[in-house]
């Protein structure tokens, strides 16, 4: 069989050529079994981390995913066995078809290119609101799966220390490096006060198996809906992080109305899966919401230190939508109200009592 004319694609820039040599040799180990054209491979996204990933075309006109992450920055076998759990399950993520643990190569099935947020933005600004509710059922759907069936004891704890972990982001990467504010003792206080209080909701959850970051650009539209990826650090933990990720997401925003709506139809699967979500449904939201503002705070500075530490400034074109998400939730509950306050200049705001 004759090979398909592919015209060729731009070249992948490496910035270690003993790395590209490694890769070029590995490509060409695999090469055969999978029918593959080296000369189509191109870029097909790039996320937070220090991965990459690259689309390779083969002669029957598949396409594949090549993933390379740098071994000393990120470790592929999280990513192999969780994509081995959520298929056990019956859940769309890619299939490993090759793997080079020690160098941090790996072929993978293509889940297409068709993202859930380019297709819910786009649904958004037509006010196709049917294509909006259809897709996002089916992550709710997923979620549901993902939690009822996934083996949570064979993943990381999201623990004490991991959660204090990752709210410490904030004051160090967006607080102090990219607004260069810093807090008075009585500030201080605040702040420690308003993460003993959220560390002590998120640990007060039920645990189930937790993606951590569960939304649109991490999900795909296809069959079966929706393909799952970024899933390899998925952990044990509180059983509202994954549906506050996908309603309050980085890249797109929702009428509270519409979050609610949908937040109550997780709820309702939940309960009729007999995972352990409160009976009540006002407490569940206001899980929803405290553990949302953990994660917003944590995004916000995790946003500024893609900035500072790792060259990707357009991460904190998103920084007005996070501090809205989390001044919103802080002014919303009495114990938080402080926090509200001390986000307030950070965000240019002034306090109205007239709102609260």
């Amino acid at each position: 069989m004759n090979a398909p004319t592919t015209p060729p694609a731009a070249p992948i820039a490496w910035a270690d050529p003993v790395r590209h040599a490694l890769f070029v040799h590995w490509l060409a180990s695999v090469r055969e079994q999978h029918r593959l054209l080296p000369q189509t491979l191109r870029s097909a996204s790039s996320d937070a981390s220090f991965r990459r990933y690259l689309r390779i075309d083969a002669e029957d006109g598949q396409h594949y995913i090549v993933m390379d992450a740098p071994p000393a920055l990120q470790d592929v076998r999280p990513f192999i066995a969780v994509a081995a759990m959520l298929q056990q399950i019956g859940l769309n993520a890619p299939h490993v078809l090759a793997q080079d643990l020690d160098n941090g190569f790996l072929l993978l099935t293509d889940l297409g290119e068709q993202s859930y947020l380019a297709t819910l933005l786009q649904a958004q600004q037509s006010a196709d609101l049917k294509t909006c509710d259809t897709l996002m059922r089916d992550a709710i759907g997923a979620l549901v799966t993902w939690q009822t069936r996934a083996d949570a004891n064979a993943l990381p704890a999201y623990d004490e220390a991991f959660v204090r972990r990752e709210l410490a982001i904030f004051p160090e990467w967006c607080v102090q490096r990219e607004l260069g504010v810093t807090w008075s003792s009585d500030e201080q206080a605040t702040w420690d006060n308003a993460n003993d209080l959220l560390v002590k909701s998120a640990l007060a959850q039920p645990t189930v198996a937790m993606h951590r970051d569960y939304m649109p650009r991490n999900l795909m539209v296809c069959v079966p809906n929706p393909g799952i990826l970024d899933f390899q650090d998925a952990v044990r933990g509180p059983i509202s992080y994954d549906i506050a990720s996908l309603l309050r997401d980085a890249f797109i925003s929702w009428d509270e109305e519409q979050e609610i709506d949908w937040a109550v139809r997780y709820w309702q699967a939940a309960r009729k899966a007999s995972l352990p979500v409160p009976d009540d449904f006002g407490e569940f939201w206001r899980q929803i919401e405290w553990m949302g503002l953990q994660r917003h705070l944590k995004v916000l500075g995790i946003f500024c230190r893609l900035k500072h530490r790792d060259a990707k400034p357009h991460y904190i074109d998103d920084l007005p939508r996070f501090f809205h998400y989390a001044h919103k939730v802080a002014a919303r509950y009495n114990p938080l109200r402080p926090l509200s306050r001390l986000l307030e200049p950070l965000m240019g705001a002034q306090r109205l009592d007239a709102f609260y």
